[in-house]
């Protein structure tokens, strides 16, 4: 049986575990009757996350978040007309425990199933209720794992135009966040300090002259740890405020300097933002006003969500049962069946 592109269900179940969040979510259309996202909190004594302890709370979490989500939509299996899940980029043993749970509810059920790209989910956040923003659009993702600009033509997918070339932005944050002493997540954390520092303190690079629309941030990351090492440990004690704030204009300028310059070469008036870094309110301030049209989602659709991958599922090909069965998850590109 072939895929059943064209089918679009009443009523859409989503999963998704491409990392550490245990995500699910019931959609009918683009309304979100529900969206629960269980984050594992274990990976803060490690300071970043471990794939194998990822993987095993994925096991022990992902049924109870299924039935949790479905008891917010007030809705049962029966219900359910499509079953979507992330089948990649991520941690492979954490995708593969979302993948075999999306085969067999929808296996069970004789269902069809839609393996979704996860930054393709990031782009389909902002198709969602109550503000959906319809391609042809510019679109950021920015986030832990990935850092990116798609030219968005088609709700069905985008071309990537630029990429970072090392760490991703949300990754810089983490690192950033670790070099000053700050807890796991570090984006956040990174954030909340910055409040209280004066950005023009201390000057970090934003790699302006690299050609093209790619990224980079591992000088970044090198710049803050000699400008600790130079300080010595009392006085970068002090001025922790000040180098959180610093660090993170960097990184936010960055990321504008690149979404302006693809403005101006994919022709583009119309912006979007995606991934967990768009939680970043000094990034949200900074690109508010790039373009005449933008759209940065709710903090809780920029984050790891399965909503989204919901959102995108509703504009790829569907799979029949049983051709989904062979399905395998990617860490990173993309692969056939």
């Amino acid at each position: 049986m072939g895929p059943l592109a064209g089918r679009r269900p009443r009523v859409i179940l989503a999963l998704e575990t491409s990392c550490d969040d245990t995500c699910a979510a019931v959609l009918e259309g683009a309304t979100v009757r529900a969206s629960v996202i269980s984050s594992q909190g274990i990976h803060d004594r490690y300071g970043g996350v471990v794939p194998e302890v990822a993987s095993r709370h994925h096991l022990e979490l992902v049924n109870a978040v299924v039935d949790d989500a479905l008891r917010r939509a007030d809705a049962t299996l029966d219900d359910v007309g499509l079953v979507a899940v992330t089948r990649g980029p991520g941690l492979v043993g954490a995708l593969l425990v979302g993948l075999q749970s999306a085969k067999a509810l929808a296996a069970a059920r004789r269902l069809p199933l839609a393996p979704v790209d996860h930054l393709h989910g990031h782009v389909a956040a902002t198709f969602l209720e109550p503000d959906p923003f319809e391609p042809p659009f510019l679109c950021l993702v920015a986030s832990g794992g990935h850092t990116l600009l798609a030219d968005v033509r088609d709700p069905g997918g985008f071309e990537v135009v630029g990429q970072t070339l090392d760490d991703a932005a949300g990754e810089a944050f983490d690192k950033g966040a670790r070099l000053l002493g700050l807890p796991y997540p570090g984006g956040p954390a990174l954030e909340r300090l910055a409040a209280g520092g004066n950005p023009g303190a201390f000057e970090f690079p934003v790699a302006r002259g690299l050609p093209g629309l790619d990224f980079s941030f591992s000088g970044l990351k090198t710049a803050l740890l000699y400008r600790l090492r130079d300080l010595g440990e009392t006085a970068a004690r002090e001025h922790r405020a000040d180098l959180a704030a610093g660090y993170q204009h960097a990184i936010v300028e960055a990321l504008a300097l690149r979404v302006e310059r693809a403005l101006e070469t994919t022709g583009h008036e119309r912006l979007a933002v995606g991934g967990g870094v768009a939680a970043n309110g000094a990034l949200r301030r900074r690109l508010a006003g790039l373009a005449p049209a933008v759209a940065i989602p709710a903090p809780a659709l920029c984050t790891d969500n399965a909503a989204m991958i919901g959102a995108a599922a509703r504009h790829v090909p569907a799979l029949a049962w049983p051709e989904y069965l062979s399905l395998d998850a990617y860490a990173t590109g993309e692969r056939g069946l």
